[in-house]
C-alpha cells in the first residue's frame, strides 16, 4: 500500500519510499477523518499538542526538522491538502482547497517531511525564524506559523442500474409511444435548466457564508494577540536539503467542493508559547544578577549608631 497525492489535472503523487502501516493512532493526533502530528525527526519524538483558546499549538525547537505525519483513520480513500505557513506542500502555490494534496489508502499513514520538488525529492521542513522562513523569502510571509490540514472523501461510483421485468400480461408501450415519452421528457429538462439559468443572484443571506464569519474575526484577533505577545521572533519553516522521497500518480475525485473536515495546527518556539500562556505550569526563567546583595543606595552608608 502505498500514500498517494492528488494534483487538480486528476493525477496523483505516490510516495514509494514512505512506510505505511497499520495500528493504534499515535498520542496527541489531531482531527477525526484523519490523525495529524507534527513529528521531532532529529529525536523521533511527537510533538505534544497543547489546546489553548480554541487552537491547537505545538512547540518547535529553531534549527530542528519535523514531518507532518498524516493517518487516514477511516475504511475509505481520502485526500489531504496540506498547507504550511499558508503555503501548498506539493505545488508551492499560496495554499487553496481546490489544489493538490495527498491521497491515503483506509487506515495509512504518511509523513510528509518537506516541500516537494520532483516525483523523487522534497527539501526538508526546519523551523527557522519567521523571515527566514520559505513562505517569507517568497514573499508571502503573512500566514508564516501555522500548519493546514483539508480533508476531502472519495466520491463514490453510482450503483449499477437495476433492471426490473416488465409486468406479465401486459402490452409493451409503442415505439412512438416511447419517442413521445422521451421528448416530453427532454423538454421538462429544457425548461428546468433554463430556470435555473433565470435564477436571480444570490442576495444579501446568502452572500454572508463568503464573508468574514465571527469564528473567523475571533481567530484574527488571537493572531494579532500571538504577534504582539511573543517575546522573540517567531517562527516559521524553512527550506531545507534535498531529500528522496519517489511519488507516483493516481485518479481521485472528491465527493464535495468542500472539505469533509479542516485541521489547523499552530506552531511556535516554547519561549513564545509560555508567554502566551499556551504551555500551562511553566515560566519564564529569572535572569541571574550579578551583584544580589548590593544595597540599594550607591553610596555609602552610614555606621551604625552606639549608645
Amino acid at each position: 500500500m502505498k500514500p498517494l497525492a492528488y494534483r487538480t489535472a486528476h493525477l496523483a503523487l505516490s510516495a514509494l519510499a514512505a512506510l505505511a502501516f497499520l495500528g493504534t493512532p499515535p498520542a496527541h493526533a489531531v482531527g477525526r477523518l484523519t490523525d495529524i502530528n507534527v513529528i521531532d525527526r532529529d529525536s523521533g519524538a511527537t510533538l505534544p499538542v497543547y489546546r489553548h483558546r480554541g487552537d491547537y499549538w505545538v512547540a518547535g525547537r529553531p534549527g530542528g526538522r519535523y514531518a507532518v505525519s498524516v493517518r487516514n483513520a477511516s475504511g475509505e480513500r481520502v485526500l489531504g491538502v496540506i498547507s504550511v505557513d499558508g503555503v501548498n506542500v506539493v505545488s508551492g502555490e499560496t495554499a487553496s482547497w481546490e489544489q493538490t494534496g495527498y491521497v491515503l489508502s483506509p487506515w495509512q499513514s504518511f509523513d510528509i517531511s518537506g516541500w516537494r520538488k520532483s516525483d523523487a525529492e522534497v527539501a526538508a521542513f526546519h523551523f527557522a525564524a519567521s523571515q527566514a522562513s520559505y513562505a517569507a523569502r517568497t514573499g508571502r510571509p503573512d500566514h508564516v506559523g501555522v500548519i493546514g490540514v483539508a480533508v476531502f472523501r472519495e466520491k463514490l461510483p453510482p450503483p449499477p442500474p437495476v433492471s426490473v421485468p416488465y409486468p406479465p400480461g401486459r402490452a409493451l408501450p409503442d415505439a412512438n409511444e416511447s419517442a413521445a415519452a422521451q421528448e416530453r421528457s427532454t423538454l421538462a429538462g429544457s425548461a428546468a435548466a433554463a430556470t435555473a439559468k433565470a435564477a436571480p443572484a444570490p442576495g444579501p443571506a446568502a452572500a454572508e457564508s463568503r464573508a468574514e464569519s465571527p469564528q473567523g474575526a475571533g481567530a484574527r484577533s488571537r493572531d494579532e494577540a500571538v504577534a504582539r505577545a511573543a517575546p522573540a521572533a517567531r517562527l516559521g519553516t524553512g527550506h531545507g536539503e534535498r531529500e528522496s522521497s519517489r511519488v507516483a500518480h493516481t485518479t481521485f475525485e472528491r465527493r464535495s467542493h468542500r472539505p469533509d473536515e479542516l485541521i489547523r495546527i499552530r506552531y511556535d518556539s516554547v519561549e513564545n508559547l509560555v508567554a502566551l500562556g499556551v504551555i500551562p505550569g511553566a515560566a519564564p526563567q529569572r535572569q541571574p544578577n550579578p551583584f544580589p546583595d548590593a544595597p540599594l543606595s550607591r553610596y555609602v552608608p552610614d555606621p551604625p549608631v552606639y549608645r
